[in-house]
């Protein structure tokens, strides 16, 4: 598979684990100083998000994807994938929303991981 292809499947596999709330597969495509900047701002370490998805801070519930844009240099990515979500967040209620990943990526031991996210809406 090709750089490009896994790129965009590790995209895939981090909304599905993210509606599984698989703690283990989500560590699996981080780096360790993985961050994710929320769409309010707030900037999280790994480990607080993944702590908010298994106490229901952040509950997803299905993720449809429209586009999965992916421009590689060296053994560094960006992404940028939007997708149609169902969640339910910081105690709201269940709502739908076209979100925004924009992503940075690198190669780590010929694996790519994450290395942070920026959500927004498109």
């Amino acid at each position: 598979m090709i750089d490009e292809e896994q790129i965009k499947e590790l995209y895939i596999r981090y909304w599905q684990y993210m509606i599984d709330k698989d703690a283990d597969g989500l560590n699996s495509l981080q780096t360790d100083d993985y961050y994710l900047m929320h769409m309010t701002g707030v900037k999280q370490s790994r480990e607080v998000f993944i702590k908010g998805l298994l106490d229901g801070t952040f509950n997803y519930y299905s993720a449809e994807h429209d586009s999965i844009d992916v421009n590689i240099t060296g053994d560094t990515a960006v992404m940028v994938g939007k997708s149609r979500v169902v969640a339910a967040v910081y105690g709201g209620g269940k709502g739908s929303w076209r979100l925004q990943g924009d992503f940075t990526l690198r190669k780590e031991n010929g694996a790519w991981k994450l290395t942070s996210s920026r959500a927004s809406t498109y």
